[in-house]
């Protein structure tokens, strides 16, 4: 294991080398938050894709593929359909507002104090998403060390607050573009055909295991619904998400790259699916389906190998983890904290670089310590995505597609929806189907309804909307944002 370690160590050095190269990049409040507003598509793409296929999407894509065969790519493949849609329906608008959260959007649509209960329900979605994404270090790092649960959160999660907080989104871009290579190289290149042939090839994976192993809708109608409602709506809403595209240079590098990636993971998606079959045919019977990746890593793989398949796992955790705790830092900051202290200190000047460094500081600090004290990681994610979806989707969407939406209407959708899904997750349970289903219908019927009955919004909060949908206009620190493009950003 002394080669499998040596991979591992340099790799956490290198990711906080690039933290403190990033910290030399980010002078702005956009170079910090957004990277200056200048990622090519190659850089573009390969970060979008890092950050939307985390821990879930590879250990958790092979345990629903150990589980149900090849329909367990089904999770993974809605988050790309999501990607997909953002990237070709909305990612060119979103680019061109020039602003750095979904309430910020919501306010310039709706013409103020629509973000800021969103940012509100937006922020506890980012949060429980970093939570869960660094909860999953526990397991990657005792496959490696043989550490305890709380040591292997600590140490992984520092890590990823460390780099964070020095650069912000320009070290965060730097350390996904080497994350996505590691995750390409090491799930793809390797673990996957590796996997294939040690369970003897596709007749004998066929052979060993039931047909319904194979069957494209296996999983089950009901639960592919689901994730689309959940994962393929969430990447259209999600800041995290949003926080990316408002990294591009252009409309037409948010629409082109977001594509690629969101093509990309699809074969991610399946791949996954692959080896989580392969691994049932190797080790019919784990106690728990969510084993099978570090499994099949531990005894199949050889020396070196190993350790680069693990980093690959470490490397997807890594960009999930780092894109959801800058989305929470950024939304706390900024539609939170900003409007409160806006309230009480009007007129003081303060330093935006710094006070995003320390918000990223005590949000990492805050999501740590949360990791550790909370056990069921997938009730806290579907709380946070039944959230998201049922409370934000349709006044967010509404506003990009019908003019007639009104703040009122989106107020209520957001409160109205949000009840909903709480009182539903009360009655049916939090792992239930009904909570986001009849969530997301009550919002939309809140959203129309409020909207048709309160008068239309100001036509000069519209005119402004559409100028900034046209791309004219934006926050006054894009002015201050340097002209030269360093060579990563048109990789």
């Amino acid at each position: 294991m002394a080669v499998d370690y040596a991979v591992i160590v340099v790799y956490l050095a290198g990711m906080l080398g690039m933290g403190w190269w990033g910290m030399r990049r980010a002078k702005s409040k956009s170079e910090f938050l957004v990277a200056g507003r200048r990622l090519g598509p190659w850089m573009y793409s390969g970060t979008m894709a890092a950050v939307v296929l985390g821990g879930a999407s590879t250990i958790g894509g092979v345990g629903l593929g150990y589980k149900y065969g090849l329909s367990g790519a089904w999770m993974v493949f809605t988050i790309g359909l999501g990607l997909l849609a953002l990237s070709v329906l909305f990612s060119a608008r979103i680019a061109r507002l020039k602003v750095y959260t979904v309430s910020e959007m919501l306010d310039l649509r709706y013409g103020g104090t629509a973000g800021v209960i969103s940012g509100v329900v937006m922020w506890a979605y980012t949060l429980m998403l970093a939570v869960t994404s660094t909860i999953a270090y526990a397991t990657i790092f005792d496959v490696l060390f043989d550490i305890d649960r709380a040591a292997s959160i600590v140490l992984g999660g520092a890590i990823v607050v460390a780099y964070s907080t020095l650069g912000g989104m320009w070290s965060i871009t730097l350390t996904d573009m080497v994350q996505f290579v590691v995750k390409t190289i090491g799930v793809l290149l390797l673990l996957l055909p590796i996997a294939v042939v040690k369970a003897g090839g596709f007749s004998e994976m066929r052979a060993a295991l039931p047909t319904d192993y194979f069957a494209p809708l296996g999983i089950g109608g009901e639960t592919i619904f689901t994730y689309v409602l959940i994962y393929t709506f969430g990447m259209l809403i999600g800041q995290d998400i949003w926080q990316r595209v408002f990294t591009a240079r252009s409309d037409k590098v948010a629409r082109c790259g977001g594509t690629v990636a969101g093509t990309y993971c699809l074969v991610y998606a399946l791949a996954g699916a692959v080896i989580g079959t392969a691994a049932k045919v190797l080790y019919p019977d784990l106690a728990n389906a969510d084993d099978a990746f570090a499994t099949i890593v531990k005894d199949e793989l050889p020396m070196g190998v190993r350790g680069l398949v693990l980093a690959a796992a470490l490397a997807a955790v890594m960009s999930t983890s780092s894109g959801a705790l800058i989305a929470c830092a950024t939304v706390a900051n900024n539609d939170i904290w900003s409007r409160l202290r806006g309230l009480a200190h009007k007129e003081r000047a303060h330093d935006e670089v710094k006070g995003n460094r320390a918000f990223i500081l005590l949000m990492g600090i805050a999501v740590i310590c949360i990791a550790i004290a909370l056990n069921n990681v997938v009730e806290a994610l579907t709380v946070a995505y039944n959230l998201l979806v049922g409370g934000l989707l349709v006044p967010i969407l509404g506003g990009l597609l019908w003019k007639r939406g009104t703040v009122q209407g989106a107020l209520a959708s957001v409160v109205v929806g949000g009840l909903s899904v709480v009182g539903l997750m009360a009655v049916y349970g939090i792992l239930a189907n009904q909570p986001v289903y009849y969530g997301l219908l009550s919002s939309l019927a809140a959203y129309v309804i409020i909207s048709l009955l309160t008068r239309p919004t100001d036509a000069a909060v519209l005119a402004n909307w559409r100028e900034r949908l046209a791309g004219r206009g934006g926050d006054e620190a894009e002015a201050g944002t340097p002209a030269s493009v360093p060579a990563t950003a048109n990789s």
